[in-house]
């Protein structure tokens, strides 16, 4: 009990000095992206789906935050919130069917639901700006503190996404986690069981989507503005490789992962135009030596394995059956 305290203590450190350790910009940065991670993990880690269109959902949240700070002036926390909220939105049909697939199936659709949104938001140039985006989005104020210093929004996002972050981690970890596991494990079983399966997996991508909005709500006051970048597939790859580099199915493997590349995306950039060349080096050297993850594999050697940790395996159903009845 004590060393989990320490370590809840530690990170709570880490997180309140981190403006002073790199630039606050970048930091607001790692926070956003750690945010989307977590909430992609619930789908990839959790639930065993894997999703290509995530960005339509960190893009839809980073627009809406957008247009109803500089447009509608709603203040900081609530523009944020109002992308976690238009997310949802668009995830309630587009997810609805979905679900109805499985494996490279549901990936491909969710893709082509992304491209949709692509496509949607460089046509909208009245409310999105097409290619030129929304630009001069403010960060606003909150309790007549001005967030417009970096520090500032810093120390005011911290909450928020910590919130989004022990979020995450209370669906994985509770009755409603332990049934989205068995539904990894065996789909069919856990149907079997009289529950049902496709509410669960909806609300799992729903809350995902979500977070994954709030994520770019907060990531968008960062900078002051959102283009089609936001929305284009390579957001959804690359939240993937932060997922896959941290580990799966675990507390702060994604928030690692995010860290890492956000990390060595803003060092290598200063050297080389090429930084993407380097980056993906560093990423399957990191990947053949983590087998699960940097977190996941360093989890399996203090466990005393001797190895790299797998994934958290699902309890059995019945087990998931009984924590909710």
């Amino acid at each position: 009990m004590r060393s989990r305290a320490a370590g809840w203590g530690l990170l709570l450190a880490v997180g309140l000095a981190l403006p002073w350790l790199i630039y606050p910009v970048l930091a607001v940065d790692i926070l956003a992206w750690g945010l989307f991670a977590a909430a992609f993990d619930i789908l990839l880690g959790c639930t065993g789906l894997l999703s290509f269109g995530h960005a339509a959902f960190f893009g839809t949240g980073a627009y809406a935050a957008a247009v109803v700070a500089l447009r509608l002036g709603v203040a900081f926390p609530w523009d944020a919130v109002a992308g976690a909220v238009a997310a949802a939105l668009l995830a309630l049909p587009l997810m609805a069917l979905s679900i109805r697939r499985t494996g490279i199936s549901f990936a491909m659709i969710t893709l082509a639901f992304a491209q949709m949104v692509f496509y949607v938001a460089n046509a909208w140039r009245s409310l999105t700006g097409g290619e030129n985006g929304i630009t001069g989005v403010p960060r606003g104020e909150v309790l007549g503190w001005s967030l417009s210093p970096a520090v500032a929004y810093y120390y005011a996002a911290f909450p928020l996404v910590a919130l989004g972050l022990l979020l995450c981690w209370r669906i994985v970890r509770s009755p409603f986690g332990r049934v989205l596991l068995a539904i990894r494990e065996n789909e069919v079983r856990t149907q079997s069981l009289g529950y049902p399966v496709s509410r669960y997996k909806l609300i799992a991508t729903v809350l995902s989507c979500a977070l994954s909005g709030l994520a770019g709500g907060v990531w968008v006051l960062n900078h002051g503005f959102v283009a089609l970048d936001a929305v284009h597939w390579t957001t959804s790859g690359t939240v993937v490789v932060m997922v896959l580099l941290g580990g799966m199915a675990t507390r702060l493997g994604p928030l690692v992962g995010a860290a890492l590349v956000m990390l060595l995306r803003d060092f290598l950039s200063r050297w080389t135009d090429a930084w993407g060349i380097a980056t993906g080096t560093i990423f399957i050297a990191v990947i053949l030596v983590f087998r699960q993850g940097i977190v996941g594999t360093l989890e399996g050697l203090v466990a005393g394995r001797g190895g790299p940790a797998a994934a958290p395996a699902a309890p059995p159903v019945e087990e998931a059956a009984s924590g909710l009845r």
